[in-house]
Order: C-alpha cells, then sequence, then structure tokens
C-alpha cells in the first residue's frame, strides 16, 4: 500500500504541510473570482446567466469528478495523483487568464475543476494514511481544514492587492507558481499509497455518477432563474435523478463499489456529510454576496473588501485548530452542534444590515461565524474519514469533498436566486426609463451600476441607488435563510452525532462488510 521509505515525523508533518497547502490554494481560487467578478464583468461583459456559470462551473466539473478521482487515486497511488492534477491546475490557471470571451471563461473553468478534482481528494485520503494515531489523525485533519478556511480569507486579501494594481487574469496566474512548489516538494517527501485490492475503476459507475450530480445541479440553478416548471429543469432533474439511483443500485452489487451507499445507513457518516454540505451551502453564497456588498454597494476597492473579510476566514482557521481539544471536552455531537448555531446566529445578524452599516457591526458575527465554521469542517471531516478503512480513504474523501463542493455549487445557485428574486422585486426604476436601459438593471447589481454610470447627472444616481436598496434588501432575505437552514442542522447534527466515540478507533479492510452493515 505504501512505497518502502521510512515516514519520519518530521516527513510526517512536512507532507502535512504539503496537503494544507493544496487546500490553500484551491480555497484562494474560489473566493478572488469572487472579488475578480466586477472587473472581470466590465471587461467581457457576460450576461446575468454567464455570469452565474463563471461562478459554477468550476465546482460543478470538480462536484461531478470527486468521485471517479478520490476512487483513480485509491488505485494509482494518491501521490502520483496530486502530482498529476497539480501540473494540470496550473496550466488551467494560466488558460483562464487569458481567456477572451465569457464562453471561453467558463471552459476553462471547467477544465480547472477537472484538475482540482484529483488533488482535494489525494491530499485529504493522504493525511488519512499517513496519520494513522486517532488523536493525531484529528489534530491533522483539523489543521488541513483550518488551512482551507484560511485559504478563503487570504484570497480577496490576495485577489485585492493584484486586482489594485492588474487585469483581472492575475488572480488565476497566482497559482502558476504555488504549484510548481506543491509538485518540487511533493515529489520529495510525499509517501505513496494505495489500495492494493482496489480493483479496476467500473466504467459504468463513472458516467452514471457524473450525470446524477451534474444534472440535479442544473436542475437546482435553472430553477433558481427560470421557476420548477421549465423544461430545462424538469430534464436536469429526470437525468439527476435517474442516474443517481442507477449508480445507487449499481454500488450494491458490485465487489469494489465506488461509493459504499451503504456508509449512508451510518448516522454518524450521513450527519457529517449533510453538515458540510449545508455548512458550506450559506458560506459559498455569502461569500460572493459579501464580496459585491464591501465594492458595489460601500464603493470600497477590491484590497479593502478583502481585508474586510480577513478576521472571518482566520477565525475559522483557529476554530480548525481548537476542534481536537473541544472534542475531548465535549464530545463530537455538541462540538457541531456549536459550530453550527454560532454560524446561524451570525447569519442572522447579517440579516438586519443597511446600505449605510458600519463595518464594526460585520466584525463580531464574521469572527464568530467563521470559528463555528472552523470547528464543524474539521470535526465531520474526520468523522467520515475515520469511518472507513485507511485504504478506502481516497473514497472517503471523495464523499466528504463532494459534499463541499455540491453544496458550494448549490449555495450559490439556489441563494444567488433567492438574491436575484428579492432584488428584481423590490427593484423601484425611475419612471420614464428607457427599456434598453432598464434591462440590464433589472439582471444584477454589477451590470445595474454600469448601465447608471452612462445615464446622466441625477438618473444615473437614481438607478444606482435604487439598485443597492433592492440589493440589501435580497442580502437580507437570503442571509435569513441561510440562518434558518443551518439552525435546523444545527439541530439534526446534534442527534446524528450521538453516541460517536470522541476517539474513532482505526477500521481495518478486512471488517469492512461489518462496517458496511
Amino acid at each position: 500500500m505504501k512505497d518502502h521509505s521510512p515516514i519520519t515525523d518530521r516527513r510526517k508533518w512536512a507532507t502535512l504541510a504539503v496537503a494544507c497547502l493544496a487546500a490553500l490554494l484551491l480555497s484562494v481560487d474560489v473566493t478572488v473570482l469572487h472579488l475578480a467578478l466586477p472587473q472581470l464583468v466590465a471587461d467581457l461583459r457576460p450576461s446575468s446567466t454567464q455570469i452565474l456559470w463563471i461562478g459554477d462551473a468550476y465546482g460543478f466539473a470538480l462536484a461531478g469528478l470527486l468521485i471517479t478521482m478520490g476512487n483513480v487515486g485509491d488505485r494509482i497511488g494518491r501521490r502520483r495523483l496530486l502530482l498529476i492534477g497539480a501540473v494540470a491546475f496550473g496550466a488551467a490557471s494560466a488558460v483562464t487568464a487569458y481567456a477572451p470571451t465569457p464562453e471561453l471563461l467558463i471552459a476553462a473553468r471547467v477544465l480547472l475543476g477537472v484538475a482540482g478534482a484529483t488533488i482535494m481528494p489525494s491530499t485529504l485520503s493522504i493525511i488519512r494514511n499517513v496519520f494513522t494515531d486517532p488523536k493525531e489523525r484529528t489534530t491533522a485533519v483539523g489543521l488541513w481544514s483550518g488551512m482551507g478556511a484560511a485559504g478563503f480569507a487570504l484570497g480577496p486579501v490576495v485577489g485585492g492587492l493584484l486586482l489594485d494594481h492588474f487585469w483581472w487574469g492575475s488572480v488565476f496566474l497566482i497559482n502558476l507558481p504555488v504549484m510548481l512548489l506543491i509538485v518540487v516538494v511533493g515529489f520529495l517527501v510525499l509517501p505513496e499509497s494505495r489500495n492494493p485490492a482496489a480493483g479496476r475503476v467500473d466504467l459504468v459507475s463513472v458516467p452514471l455518477s457524473i450525470a446524477g450530480v451534474i444534472g440535479l445541479i442544473y436542475a437546482v440553478k435553472e430553477a433558481a432563474a427560470y421557476g420548477v416548471t421549465d423544461a430545462g429543469v424538469l430534464a436536469g432533474s429526470a437525468v439527476g435523478i435517474i442516474a443517481l439511483a442507477l449508480f445507487a443500485r449499481r454500488q450494491t452489487r458490485l465487489a469494489e463499489p465506488l461509493i459504499d451507499v451503504r456508509l449512508f445507513r451510518r448516522r454518524a457518516f450521513s450527519a457529517s456529510v449533510g453538515a458540510n454540505l449545508i455548512a458550506i451551502f450559506g458560506m459559498s453564497a455569502l461569500s460572493l454576496i459579501f464580496a459585491w456588498y464591501f465594492q458595489l454597494v460601500l464603493g470600497w476597492s477590491p484590497l479593502q473588501a478583502g481585508l474586510a473579510g480577513l478576521p472571518g476566514g482566520l477565525s475559522a482557521a483557529v476554530g480548525g485548530v481548537l476542534a481536537a481539544g473541544l472534542i475531548a471536552r465535549w464530545g463530537r455531537a455538541r462540538t457541531v452542534a456549536l459550530g453550527l448555531a454560532m454560524a446561524a446566529v451570525a447569519f442572522a445578524c447579517y440579516g438586519r444590515i443597511m446600505p449605510d452599516t458600519s463595518y464594526l457591526y460585520f466584525l463580531g458575527p464574521m469572527i464568530v461565524c467563521g470559528l463555528g465554521i472552523g470547528l464543524t469542517f474539521a470535526v465531520t471531516n474526520d468523522t467520515v474519514l475515520a469511518s472507513v478503512p485507511r485504504e478506502r480513504a481516497g473514497a472517503a474523501a471523495a464523499i466528504s469533498e463532494t459534499s463541499f463542493e455540491l453544496g458550494g455549487a448549490l449555495g450559490i445557485a439556489v441563494l444567488g436566486g433567492v438574491l436575484t428574486g428579492v432584488y428584481r422585486g423590490e427593484l423601484r426604476l425611475p419612471e420614464g426609463l428607457p427599456g434598453e436601459v432598464a434591462a440590464p438593471v433589472v439582471e444584477s447589481l454589477p451590470t445595474a451600476l454600469e448601465a447608471a454610470a452612462a445615464l446622466p447627472g441625477r438618473l444615473g444616481v437614481a438607478v444606482a441607488e435604487a439598485a443597492r436598496l433592492a440589493f440589501v434588501a435580497g442580502v437580507q432575505v437570503t442571509a435569513i435563510t441561510a440562518a434558518v437552514m443551518i439552525a435546523v442542522l444545527a439541530v439534526v447534527s446534534l442527534a446524528g452525532l450521538r453516541g460517536v466515540p470522541d476517539v474513532i478507533p482505526e477500521i481495518p479492510e478486512e471488517l469492512l462488510p461489518e462496517a458496511r452493515g
């Protein structure tokens, strides 16, 4: 299963550092796009649907392929897959940076998602195989989760610095030197591991898993824009449901399934996956919304907006580090419930913001929310990994990461749809505004402000003010919606994780059939 090089303590922690750096970069790549969108919109002039696809394409491709890539890593080696993915991610970043049209940019983001799908489960499964002591594993997963959370905070700062001096494509070029470092250091320190008895990847299950995940995400995204009766929504739902049903049925009949669907019968496993999905559901949408709020409502520069969000991400990193100690004191169920409750309270506070709200009002809820989300992700990721033997760590990591990416994509689609719906419902335009001007104003806040800037004097000011007021009303409803969902999840998690031991023992491969039951 492993190479013959000894895994000393120094090599073990160097391996964790490489895995954390990869997680950090992938998180940075998500959030820098949020800050780059206003400049990108002004340069490429995408439609409102294209704006959503530019944000969603990466997550959709990544989520659809995580299951496959996690299993590929179990078979060909997690180290090998991570290094291949790092090279591909760097190349795709260069293509993304210089995309001349919205269509090519969306295609490049898809390529980034494919490359990212090779990296994410590899990092977590490598940690699972290197840290065999349960307590050390929990600490390592907490650090990994914390670095991923820190990336969400550092991304806007790095992006802001670049966008203040360069064009929007520069936020993707920053990936190249970091990926080069990961490849070089990873080649030297990462141990190889694989499942020696994994068999071949089932070629029928692969397209079924991809079609199922992408079909459902597409349906949700289109429903937010066009309603649940739209033909595309109905078609996407049918494809997704049928494909996932066939996928699940096939997995129960395979000796080596891509996903052991019977794991979802275990309360701890299902509750952890669900907590990941819903928590990132809210966080991803609010990250994008506040990037727009700080820049387009308050008028801050990209760098100022990035610095404004830094405390939240850094506190999430702290939450990930503190998770192991809190588990020992309060248990897994109460630690996760506490983290989610903290996030719900913070989101409820966001539901009271106004166009002139002081930044100090944001600061407290931001820190509380970050700590809570950091606690949640650290515990749930560790619980998912500990539910399977080390030989199948890639598949388990893929499930955890799929819930993360699926939740992020759905969050932007669903909560973004809520925001758009409220924005359009609350928008009050001045009388007599020409139709060719009103159309972009109704689409979104960025296009509204661009249209308002081209109007004369008071008319332009009135249009911009109306758009900002409607956007803030949308933020209020969206934040309250997310708060309610996360509060419900906190209660569900308290029940779902009840009885899970603080230290989850190693599950040997030979006991896997018992674990499946």
